[in-house]
């Protein structure tokens, strides 16, 4: 089961303006006109190559960033050098400069910037901070994010995705595990975010946290019910679960050798598909697949 695709993200300059970041404090100084201007990419790039004349690894969707290497290369030129220098970054699509360091403004750049449209943004923090804080935000702000019908859970420090088809007891299982003492992320439908090439994290809607449906109770509180120790907001996906309706027919792994994946926003997920039918426990059943992962990532392997 793959999951839907998803369109690229992308964070306009305003909306970097106003984050209120911990450790910086950005300000604008030139380049009014391209607050709309987007940010599609979380690297970031120093414009020390592009000043010295190479421009073509320029993106147009990253930060350009300024520290005083820069600003001392700059000051080395002779005016017609910086002349130049500029000329050659007004032809790039630069989406927006970040000058580090509390460092006066070079009036060419400002020229640059409200000529070309380039928003001039400024801090008194020094480089590595900026960057530390600016990649983070944008870390997030683009991550890739799909939502998905199932249950996330935390068992014994795993995060457990469990899925299949609607009513076959998957909400049912959850609330097994959290009376056994583990906890609930999402029932229902869980967001999940790709961080970096393979890092998942999911968790619940914004406006009905840790709520579950159940049929024949109806909408239920899990936090209310039994606590804040038993939910927690957001976890990183390590296995899925698939319930599916046993059927003679079907074929289903005897000895535990087959690898299956579950393919979410292009990482793979180990998927061990379980049988449901009358009688079963699956609230064990999932704690044991959840051991045997455990055991699998020490390279212990009972089939073998």
């Amino acid at each position: 089961m793959a999951a839907p695709p998803v369109e690229d993200r992308s964070v306009s300059v305003h909306e970097l303006l106003q984050f209120p970041f911990k450790r910086i404090e950005l300000s604008l100084k030139a380049g009014h006109k391209g607050l709309n201007n987007k940010v599609t990419s979380a690297r970031i790039q120093k414009l020390g190559l592009a000043l010295g004349g190479y421009t073509g690894y320029i993106h147009s969707g990253r930060i350009q960033f300024l520290g005083g290497t820069e600003i001392h290369f700059l000051q080395t030129m002779d005016a017609g050098r910086r002349s130049v220098a500029f000329r050659n970054l007004s032809a790039q699509a630069i989406c927006c400069v970040v000058l580090t360091g509390g460092r006066d403004l070079p009036p060419d750049l400002t020229e640059l910037c409200d000529r070309g449209s380039i928003p001039l943004l400024h801090t008194q923090a020094v480089s590595s901070v900026a960057i530390a804080e600016i990649t983070e935000f944008l870390e997030q702000a683009l991550a890739s994010e799909v939502s998905l019908h199932g249950v996330l859970m935390d068992i014994y420090g795993l995060g457990v995705f469990l899925c299949g088809d609607s009513g076959i007891g998957k909400s049912e299982c959850a609330l097994d595990l959290i009376i056994r003492g583990h906890r609930l992320v999402s029932d229902d439908l869980v967001w999940i975010k790709r961080h970096g090439s393979d890092r998942l994290v999911g968790r619940g809607p914004e406006p009905l946290p840790f709520h579950m449906e159940l049929r024949g109770l109806g909408i239920i509180d899990i936090k209310e019910l039994f606590g804040i120790s038993v939910v927690r907001q957001e976890k990183t996906i390590d296995l899925a679960i698939r319930f599916e309706a046993w059927s003679k027919d079907l074929d289903f792994d005897r000895l535990g050798w087959e690898e299956e994946i579950l393919d979410i926003l292009d990482v793979p997920v180990p998927l061990r598909r379980m049988p449901v039918a009358p009688g079963r426990d699956l609230a064990t059943l999932v704690e044991v697949a959840t051991r045997l992962e455990l055991l699998k990532a020490r390279g212990k392997f009972a089939g073998e």
